[in-house]
């Protein structure tokens, strides 16, 4: 198992005044060829969208957008028609496919955090489409929960479909609690913690740091020790 820790102070970015965006991968004017990604996962960006701010109309096509509120909500609309907002601790996902255009703005009177997950689609060209989705955090107490996935044993769940063999998983982790999570061969996983510290593979990861692991040879029980109490975000993805 191969680890890697991305502190938070070392991400790249950009404070744009009404948009502080922080990006763990290469991203926009940020670039790193250290930096380009997991597998498909190609974006992670965490963002604080000042109050009465957000991203205008924009077009994207062929990806896979999760976005993941931490404080506040999101407000989205797009050309398709669908409007709807966001709250803390829930998942919206688009697929862009051929094409769509939106709009993502913080209507809230306080500031919106949030990480936005950029995943690379198992085929170019699909029907775009929307859709959000609560997920209460007691749902979430001391174990790892799909949130958004292609995968075929997620099929059952609530988690939100993506068109990739990949998942997006959530967990609230009580202090001291250890949790695990079974990496196959040729798979990885990064996993961000949005507040407290983890514990991964005998490595400390603080409050949005990030952290990548590989399952090289073996599958491996990816086993996280909650230091303190947390929440965290992680995308398990194929890398073969």
């Amino acid at each position: 198992m191969n680890i890697s820790i991305f502190p938070f102070e070392s991400l790249g970015g950009e404070n744009h005044g009404w948009l502080d965006a922080k990006h763990h991968f290469s991203f926009a004017n940020y670039h790193d060829p250290d930096r380009m990604g997991v597998g498909p996962l190609r974006v992670w960006n965490d963002d604080t969208i000042q109050s009465g701010t957000g991203f205008d109309f924009h077009p994207h096509r062929d990806m896979e957008i999760i976005t993941f509120v931490r404080e506040g909500a999101i407000s989205h609309e797009d050309n398709l028609g669908n409007k709807g907002r966001t709250e803390a601790g829930d998942v919206q996902v688009m697929s862009a496919g051929t094409g769509i255009i939106h709009s993502e703005f913080n209507r809230e009177d306080i500031d919106t955090t949030l990480f936005q997950i950029w995943i690379v689609p198992d085929a170019k060209g699909r029907k775009p489409r929307w859709a959000t989705r609560q997920f209460p955090k007691s749902c979430r107490t001391d174990q790892l929960v799909p949130l958004a996935s292609g995968r075929n044993l997620h099929t059952d769940t609530d988690a939100l479909f993506i068109h990739s063999d990949s998942a997006v998983f959530g967990a609230t982790i009580s202090k001291g609690t250890e949790i695990a999570h079974r990496l196959d061969v040729g798979r990885a996983a990064y996993l961000v913690p949005t507040k407290g510290a983890l514990t991964v593979a005998g490595r400390l990861v603080n409050a949005r740091d990030g952290a990548a692991v590989t399952a090289t040879i073996e599958a491996h029980d990816l086993v996280i020790h909650a230091d303190q109490e947390t929440e965290v975000v992680m995308v398990d993805v194929p890398v073969t």
